[in-house]
């Protein structure tokens, strides 16, 4: 059992917040948030820009006090044992708070002095954590000649250096590349499965669909929905099936069948879309209303967390001039 298994063990709720409120002057950032997040789990919450996400990290880790509310983390009381609260944390923000002056080894050594850490214990972490994150070899090398995804893993594994059992990533692949970000998304996932909690918030959404196991959406400080990507997904209308032809006589043929069923037809690629939750029964259904042997091809468009998203915040970017297919016309 790794050191993270061994200190998670026996502790079912890694996170609980009741009545959570702040503000800042007039604006209400937080207005009543309540959050439950089981143990060894990743919980991802989601908001605009200015939805208190960051606040919310700030709060959970002891560096901000709320104006109201009750925060327990790892059965530790926020308000009157703060310091029960840290032994048990980490926190990886969208900045390195990497050293740039010293190297990948000195600053894990930093971190272990600083969790006073024994001498052989922290050595022999610091060696794990070099060889877990792929920074043996840039081990002695300074941090500033490090790229983007380097520092960032270093900042993580100085996370690492105390054992925490809850880590904060606060937006931790932020301006780092696909590839790079998928290298960290495999870091996260290895965490989990030592037992360690994370608490991720991000301004990418596939990444909170790829690592979530909750998920949870703020809106004007309050939390609007929550629970698994898949549960979220399927309250948001939206999903579809295209069906393509095999010739613009059999696409004909399929919109007189259809006939007062909403849809979306594409004469240059012989296309059809139909809104569809999904469903095997759905689809077949579907398909009984038209000739299948002139289906040239089929595909399933379900909702992602992009549309959960906009749903429950009303917002949506405006699209870009041009975006609409005028080849597409809208049938009813």
């Amino acid at each position: 059992m790794s050191a993270y298994q061994a200190r998670s063990s026996g502790v079912d709720v890694a996170i609980s917040v009741a009545g959570l409120r702040k503000a800042y002057g007039e604006h209400q950032v937080l207005d009543g948030l309540d959050l439950h997040i089981p143990a060894g789990q990743v919980f991802s919450l989601l908001g605009q820009n200015g939805a208190g996400k960051t606040t919310t990290v700030k709060i959970l880790s002891t560096l901000t006090t709320p104006d109201a509310g009750h925060v327990e983390v790892i059965g530790h009381d926020l308000a009157t044992d703060p310091d029960g609260v840290r032994a048990n944390i980490g926190v990886t923000g969208q900045f390195s708070a990497v050293d740039p002056l010293l190297n990948a080894e000195e600053n894990l050594a930093l971190m272990g002095r600083l969790w006073h850490l024994d001498s052989k214990v922290a050595k022999e972490r610091c060696a794990r954590l070099l060889e877990q994150f792929d920074l043996v070899e840039a081990g002695r090398k300074p941090v500033m000649t490090y790229s983007g995804g380097m520092k960032r893993r270093l900042d993580l594994a100085m996370t690492l250096v105390g054992a925490p059992r809850v880590i904060f990533l606060d937006e931790p692949t932020t301006g780092l590349d696909p590839r790079v970000r998928r290298a960290m998304w495999d870091l996260i996932r290895d965490l989990v499965a030592d037992g360690v909690t994370i608490f991720l918030t991000t301004q990418y959404l596939e990444e909170a669909d790829q690592l979530a196991d909750q998920v949870a959406v703020l809106n004007g400080g309050k939390l609007v929905a929550q629970g698994t990507p898949e549960e979220l997904k399927r309250q948001v209308p939206g999903g579809s099936v295209d069906l393509q032809f095999s010739s613009p006589t059999a696409l004909d043929q399929a919109v007189a069948a259809l006939s007062g069923t909403p849809l979306t037809r594409n004469d240059e690629t012989l296309t059809l879309r139909v809104p569809n939750d999904g469903t095997a029964a759905s689809v077949q259904a579907l398909l009984g209303r038209v000739d299948v042997t002139t289906v040239h091809e089929l595909s399933l468009k379900t909702p992602d967390l992009d549309d959960v998203f906009l749903a429950l915040t009303g917002t949506a970017p405006a699209p870009a001039a041009g975006d609409a297919d005028k080849k597409e016309k809208v049938l009813a």
